[in-house]
């Protein structure tokens, strides 16, 4: 493959707010000093994180950026970066932001999200004709609402898209996002019937197999990762599966080799934001498929690109090369 990706779907600005704990209902606490803006979603992140790997890759975003000064910024941030192809992105209504509690004590983060422009992406703000890529990857299901509605023929909107984007020889991926309630496998399935690369965290995979992967006391059953992502294959999944989680990243093939690879071992204080770790790890996976290197070296990408966004507080600065990202595996990788 050398034609690129593009990066389709949410394009969102996040404000994280450092907060001392989180509190109870109708309690107080305090934000500290900190605040940052940056752009996140499924767009802005992963592209940027692609960029970073690869300055010479072909990438193109799609998606919308308000009329507003956080639109500027969306653009400003990834027109940093001369292979992001900018011309697909449409700009009307406000941009969709996201507020990001951020645990000070725990380094969880709690998200409340307002769609904005995004609410209104849809198949018709591609431009087809134009769109000469290798892969496309589009994010978040359960976060585009034009995309998550019904469609009489291929079930959402979403899956109709990706059954386009393949009709013209484009291999597709999806990324979803995380939240509860029982949409998953009414919203995922269809898209998965017309999806080349999945690749979802444990709690999505869990909502939209029902595999139980991780308890709600936080114990992970990774003895259970191949049978969720056999479960992917057999909803439609054609080329790979992959689960990612703090502990570890899971894949499996389309002839159903099963791969594993442990989380890198950071050091106490390493760890400076986690807002951006599961897109820098997509982002890895990407790359590997666009370069076709095979499942087990992915996911070592996966889990040091991971790594490398972990070590600053925003999604991506944390994030380099390739070749450099992959050498926080002989110092931390087991």
């Amino acid at each position: 493959m050398n034609k690129g990706i593009c990066c389709a779907g949410n394009m969102i600005v996040d404000i994280t707010y450092p907060i001392e704990t989180w509190p109870k209902q109708n309690e107080l606490t305090h934000i500290t000093e900190g605040i940052t803006q940056s752009t996140g979603g499924a767009v802005c992140n992963t592209i940027t994180d692609l960029a970073r790997l690869d300055p010479q890759m072909h990438l193109v975003a799609s998606g919308f950026a308000g009329h507003d000064a956080e639109g500027d910024f969306v653009l400003s941030q990834m027109g940093r970066y001369p292979n992001i192809d900018l011309s697909m992105v449409q700009r009307d209504g406000r941009t969709s932001f996201t507020a990001v509690m951020s645990n000070n004590q725990t380094k969880e983060r709690t998200f409340f999200q307002h769609a904005g422009a995004n609410a209104y992406y849809g198949e018709e703000h591609i431009d087809w004709e134009k769109l000469d890529v290798d892969i496309l990857h589009i994010g978040y299901i359960l976060l585009l609402p034009n995309l998550d509605a019904p469609d009489p023929e291929y079930g959402t909107k979403m899956a109709r898209l990706l059954h386009r984007a393949q009709v013209q020889g484009i291999k597709t991926s999806i990324d979803v996002v995380s939240e509860s309630g029982d949409r998953f496998q009414r919203l995922v399935t269809p898209a998965l019937r017309y999806t080349d690369y999945c690749i979802i965290n444990e709690l999505e995979a869990q909502q939209t197999t029902g595999v139980v992967l991780r308890e709600e006391d936080g114990t992970l059953h990774p003895e259970n990762m191949k049978a969720a992502l056999e479960k992917l294959f057999s909803l439609g999944v054609s080329t790979w599966a992959v689960i990612h989680c703090p502990e570890l990243g899971c894949g499996m093939t389309a002839d159903g080799a099963f791969y594993t690879q442990k989380s890198l071992q950071l050091p106490q204080g390493y760890i400076q934001g986690t807002v951006g770790a599961g897109d820098a790890f997509c982002a890895g996976i990407l790359y590997a498929a666009a370069h076709e290197l095979p499942m087990d070296q992915a996911l070592k990408l996966g889990v040091c690109t991971a790594a490398a966004s972990l070590s600053q507080v925003s999604a991506s600065e944390g994030v380099e090369t390739a070749e450099t990202v992959l050498q926080l595996f002989d110092r931390y990788g087991v």
